[in-house]
């Protein structure tokens, strides 16, 4: 009779805590690991990633497939990934990961340079085509499906035709990473918001706020 008064009582208040606590998401930053590719306007999903990492005190371990690390953020375990298989096999790390750890679908985003936008403009997307974008591509093909979101930042497009590849594989100017400096600490607040109210409430906030700042 006493367990049955505790259950009735006190037992779906520990259910809730501990499901809310229990909560994953996974953030991956795609880029190319190496030290030739540091800094590079390709990398800017890791740069991401490792602001929020230096934010949060935590530090990256090498493991199967990416550096990981995580850390609790409003209740919820929040892990962040670095795939080390290179930017046109993203899927493969980001697959496994989410596999691995259980993440629920919409509860997992990819962070990625864009040059279809313009230097300082970002979005978030709850789903889309790849757009050409190769990590993109790769995470598509392998995950089965274009229903999961992404935040796309861009980094222009000032090349000349056929010379994409070696645009996003070249660095930033002083004056560019400057302004890039400041999308990347806007895109971890993002971060935050899509981990604590979800991808719809984020969207709104920050795709509203990008437009009010371009009109």
């Amino acid at each position: 009779m006493i367990r049955f008064l505790f259950k009735k009582f006190f037992g779906a208040k520990v259910d809730k805590n501990t499901a809310s606590t229990s909560v994953k998401y996974l953030i991956i930053g795609l880029g190319n690991i190496g030290a030739e590719y540091t800094g590079t306007r390709h990398n800017l999903g890791f740069e991401v990633i490792d602001k929020i990492a230096e934010q949060e005190g935590c530090t990256f371990k090498n493991e199967q497939l990416g550096a990981i690390t995580q850390f609790k953020y409003r209740g919820r375990q929040v892990y962040l990934l670095k795939p080390s298989t290179y930017m046109n096999l993203s899927g493969k790390a980001v697959r496994f990961w989410v596999q691995k750890l259980k993440i629920a679908d919409q509860h997992w985003l990819i962070i990625t340079d864009e040059i279809q936008f313009e230097l300082g403009k970002f979005k978030l997307l709850k789903k889309g085509s790849d757009g050409g974008h190769n990590g993109l591509k790769s995470v598509q093909e392998l995950m089965g499906t274009q229903n999961y979101p992404r935040l796309r930042i861009g980094i222009g497009n000032d090349f000349y035709p056929g010379q994409q590849v070696d645009y996003v594989l070249s660095k930033w100017s002083e004056d560019q990473y400057e302004k890039v400096s400041m999308v990347i600490l806007e895109a971890a607040d993002l971060v935050r918001s899509f981990v604590a109210i979800g991808v719809d409430r984020t969207m709104n906030q920050f795709n509203k706020k990008k437009r009010k700042e371009g009109e």
